[in-house]
């Protein structure tokens, strides 16, 4: 566990520039306060200790804000930026360097038992207010826009967005798909762009036509 913790610290290092010091993501940041409750709750629920796993957990929630169950499977290096208002799932699966931003959900869809939580890639990066719902699969490498809402299966190497969220890009290889929210891919804005184009030129289309029905009216 505790090995698990320094992971945890130097990925915070590497993930966000406005860190300095080890004591200040000690002392300072709920994401890496949240993960630290997560792991002596996960700790006791896998020896069977549910009561005060969940209790560990509800302790960790209400001086974060940060709910986590101790039920849940994260892996190595994982970072929740900011923190509030994240939601992970009992049966939700994490992999490794993944990076959660404030607000995102890994909900379930089903009030049945088993798996009915999402199942999440190796570096992975679920953007602010993402909600991703269901026993789905996110691929390695994905990056998920903010506030879209996954609801199916995600391949490897993608850009999501959308409400329902779907992939506008993919990349190839190994290439890492950057960070920066501003140069997401906006499908519902080009294709806004396109219909005003389309009206545009319908419009001068008409307007060269009632302008040559008039010039024949004056002629005759």
């Amino acid at each position: 566990m505790f090995s698990r913790v320094r992971e945890d610290v130097r990925a915070i290092f590497k993930r966000d520039p406005a860190a300095r010091s080890v004591a200040e993501i000690i002392f300072s940041y709920p994401g890496f306060h949240a993960l630290l409750f997560y792991r002596l709750a996960h700790w006791l629920w896998l020896h069977n200790m549910y009561f005060l796993g969940r209790f560990v957990s509800h302790i960790g929630r209400f001086l974060t804000g940060v709910e986590i169950h101790p039920g849940a499977r994260i892996g190595k290096a994982f970072f929740i930026d900011h923190g509030m208002g994240v939601v992970v799932g009992e049966t939700s699966e994490v992999g490794d360097n993944v990076t959660l931003y404030h607000g995102v959900t890994l909900g379930g869809t089903s009030w049945e038992k088993g798996k009915r939580h999402p199942t999440i890639g190796n570096n992975v990066v679920v953007g602010t207010g993402a909600k991703i719902l269901g026993p789905v699969r996110i691929g390695d490498n994905t990056r998920i826009g903010a506030n879209s809402v996954v609801i199916h299966d995600i391949p490897p190497n993608s850009v999501v967005v959308g409400i329902p969220g779907k992939v506008v890009f993919r990349v190839e290889g190994d290439r890492r798909i950057a960070l920066d929210q501003e140069f997401m891919p906006d499908p519902q804005g080009r294709a806004i762009t396109s219909l005003l184009e389309r009206v545009s030129r319908l419009e001068e289309r008409l307007n060269c036509s009632t302008r040559d029905t008039t010039k024949r009216q004056g002629d005759v």
